[in-house]
């Protein structure tokens, strides 16, 4: 076998350009396999590993300590595997230091010590509270310590309390933001009794229903205030890789694929123009499983050259994306698991030595004479029934015998139309992802939905300019009621909607969420309502797909939300279409139990067609000059890096299928130079043998175009609902039809481009070639 390799490598310096292409082609589909299973593989690992490793809570609950007593959460929890508690519980605002971000509240649980069954903290740094005054805080041992955090030895107010910082603990439940020892809790008014607990079986929503369920049977009616299941803070950990795994692996396994056909067509192409070659070496001594060897060598190195870069580029890719998705869960230096690598590293090149083997065998079948003696064309009769039948028809010349080219090597010509329609696949899921994407980024971020938004500054400024800063905006002249009526009155307006922010707690979290209080025409905001219906009275909200997930609720929930020392029980009565996990839509009657003198801080108006904005803008100004117009709702970057990705890799997948042709054309006009040179003789212009060569590819491109669109329409119904999971968002169906006829008519000609493109330039080379350079090489 020692002579195989030398043989090999001269084959593969014969053959640069296909070997180029094989290598390129397996490097980026086994980089975007690598990357998608890594991804796939490693989503969930540190956060189970987390998890498990600090037994963390499978449900965290809080109680309404009026209404039901410690002994009888102790009874109760006896249901669970594990539980620990009950824990007093407040939610204490903080004073006025500023240090904890926007945060205007701390969690608060009073705790003897950090370890127990359930929830054992990560006490990382300093110690634990043993005495009133002391306090512990909840911080990551991962996450960054920027200017203004607090440390060690620093003290913090609180509900009337200053408490030194002892420590800082991670708790993989998120259970608290702050714990004291429970001797403290007294002087900070608890108002809620935390509990923890862990179930036998928790891999699903419903059982860890069925085990909150148990845990609370026999308990008063209303005692039950919030819970927080780690299936939501799992679902929140895994969101942002998981988006990327659908459309990495189809594209994947599509460049994969087009890569074995294109092996399989240059390896065949190989043995057809190499009859003579391979009759030399067996006329040399090379035995029949030598020369089959040779053939598969010959592919099997630039295969695994690229397989090897594919699998170091996908797992430096890879690890980028799970490091940055998972660094809240101490995932530095995380890696694709071993067994990815092992069954990338061998399965892809096997899989392409598979695809040359049946040419391979044809290689090693031929004997040494019948090998020498064989002609490179195509026998004679093949195809010429379709070719007499096309002879016979109106068509020009040219194009009669181009169609019928691709009868005389029946199977080259499927493997080329299976390349083709790959890459019509690629193009059809593209567009479908493109259009779906952009119009859910558009409806989801309500871009363009309002022609007008006037700010105006709350009585109480935030975090900004102080009131006497000239640059701050002008305070408003008139009420709230006042401004509104004027936007409504100024001419042009058909409907106002006004609003105004509030940070809120969900109770028995440490979740804090903006809650966005609506009044007016609110329904014509642009918002899309997915189920259930809009709030209609006080103690109704609408959510979010991603925030019903992320905490395993369902429309018909009842949460509870507090802020400034008042606490809401509010119904999900609806789930709209938009992207954030920790905005709630409510009504202004919802405000009014919170904080009734909360005046709006946006108006958001729309205009009859044709109105002019500045003047209408100066209208309302001129009224109160304190309406300050603001930009409005703009589309995210994340859709836009998609589909860049996704852009990307169709032209990759649509240059290969092109390559593929191109690769079967030069095969087919070295074969035929004899039959070019005669009609060349007989007084075929170069124009005319261009489009006979084009027209032949052309034909494969129409049909692979016909083949190609539904299998694009299939992946894109596939993908684009796998994706959505992954983000944790919800694509209505009319989403998902995005394919009108004229488009599916532009898709046909996706395919007889790629056809085309890979055709003309072997075919301009054919057609100017000279019939005395024909007859010499003959």
């Amino acid at each position: 076998m020692s002579a195989v390799w030398p043989v090999s490598r001269a084959a593969v310096r014969r053959r640069r350009v296909q070997t180029v292409v094989i290598g390129v082609v397996v490097l980026l589909s086994t980089t975007m396999i690598v990357v998608a299973l890594g991804l796939l593989a490693a989503s969930s690992g540190p956060f189970d590993q987390a998890y498990s490793r600090q037994s963390g809570a499978h449900l965290v609950a809080s109680y309404d300590p009026s209404k039901v007593s410690d002994s009888q959460l102790t009874k109760a929890a006896s249901a669970a595997k594990a539980f620990a508690g009950p824990f007093a519980m407040a939610t204490p605002d903080l004073g006025s230091s500023g240090k904890f971000g926007e945060s205007e509240s701390l969690v608060t649980v009073g705790r003897a010590d950090p370890g127990g069954p359930v929830d054992r903290l990560n006490l990382w740094k300093g110690r634990w509270v043993d005495k009133p005054g002391e306090i512990v805080l909840n911080r990551n041992p991962t996450a960054s310590e920027g200017r203004g955090s607090p440390t060690l030895g620093s003290t913090i107010s609180m509900a009337g309390q200053t408490l030194t910082i002892v420590g800082f603990a991670y708790s993989v439940s998120q259970s608290a933001d702050a714990w004291v020892v429970p001797a403290q809790m007294a002087s900070l008014k608890p108002t809620a009794t935390q509990m923890l607990y862990r179930f036998a079986q928790a891999a699903t929503n419903e059982q860890v229903t069925a085990g909150q369920t148990a845990v609370t049977s026999g308990l008063p009616s209303g005692a039950l205030v919030g819970t927080q299941s780690y299936l939501g803070l799992r679902a929140l950990a895994t969101g942002e890789p998981n988006t990327f795994v659908p459309f990495l692996m189809v594209f994947g396994w599509l460049g994969l694929a087009v890569a074995v056909l294109i092996v399989a067509n240059v390896v065949s192409g190989a043995v057809v123009a190499g009859f003579k070659h391979i009759g030399v070496l067996k006329a040399l001594g090379f035995t029949p499983t030598q020369v089959m060897a040779v053939y598969l060598t010959m592919i099997s190195i630039p295969a695994i050259i690229g397989c090897a870069g594919g699998v170091v580029l996908g797992n430096v890719l890879a690890e980028s994306l799970l490091t940055k998705a998972f660094e809240n869960y101490g995932a530095e230096g995380m890696t694709v698991p071993i067994w990815v690598d092992v069954v990338v590293v061998f399965g892809v090149p096997v899989l392409v030595a598979l695809s040359a083997l049946l040419p391979s065998l044809r290689a090693r079948s031929l004997s040494a004479a019948e090998a020498i003696s064989a002609g490179s064309a195509p026998r004679a009769g093949r195809g010429l029934r379709v070719q007499r039948w096309l002879s016979g028809t109106r068509l020009p010349r040219s194009v009669s015998l181009g169609l019928g080219l691709p009868f005389a090597r029946p199977a080259r010509t499927a493997l080329t139309l299976a390349a083709v329609v790959l890459g019509v696949t690629s193009v059809t899921l593209a567009v479908g992802l493109g259009k779906s994407l952009t119009e859910y980024q558009t409806a989801a971020s309500r871009v363009d939905a309002v022609d007008v938004s006037l700010f105006a500054r709350p009585a109480e400024v935030g975090p900004g300019p102080a009131p006497d800063d000239p640059e701050a905006p002008p305070a408003p002249k008139l009420s709230d009621a006042a401004d509104e009526a004027l936007v409504r009155s100024t001419p042009g307006a058909v409907s106002v909607t006004a609003s105004t922010n509030l940070p809120m707690r969900l109770a028995g979290t440490s979740t804090d969420l903006q809650v966005s209080f609506y009044r007016g025409d609110f329904q014509q905001l642009g918002y899309r309502i997915l189920d259930g219906r809009w709030f209609d009275g006080p103690g109704q909200v609408v959510v979010s797909e991603r925030f019903l997930r992320q905490r395993g609720l369902a429309v018909g929930d009842t949460i509870t939300l507090q802020s400034q020392g008042k606490t809401v029980r509010a119904q999900i009565v609806g789930k709209a279409m938009y992207n954030s996990g920790d905005e709630v839509l409510s009504n202004w009657q919802t405000l009014a139990l919170v904080a009734p003198s909360l005046r709006a801080s946006l108006y958001e108006v729309n205009v009859k067609p044709g109105t002019d904005l500045d003047a209408f803008v100066q209208a309302v100004q001129k009224g109160d000059p304190g309406l300050i117009e603001t930009d409005g709702q703009e589309a995210g970057t994340f859709v836009a890096i998609v589909l860049a990705t996704v852009v990307l890799l169709t032209l990759m997948l649509g240059t290969v299928a092109a390559l593929g042709v191109f690769n079967t054309v030069i095969l087919n006009t070295r074969e035929r130079r004899r039959d070019l040179g005669m009609l060349k003789s007989i007084g075929m212009t170069p124009a005319q043998v261009t489009v006979m060569v084009v027209t032949s590819m052309a034909a494969l491109g129409a049909v692979g175009g016909v083949l190609g669109i539904p299998l694009g329409i299939i992946a894109h119904r596939l993908v684009v609902p796998a994706m959505a999971n992954g983000a944790q968002v919800a694509i209505p169906a009319f989403m998902l039809d995005v394919y009108p006829w004229s488009l599916l008519a532009l898709l046909i000609l996706a395919g007889i481009l790629i056809a085309a493109a890979g055709a003309y330039f072997p075919a301009r080379s054919a057609a100017h070639t000279t019939i005395a350079k024909v007859l010499h090489n003959e």
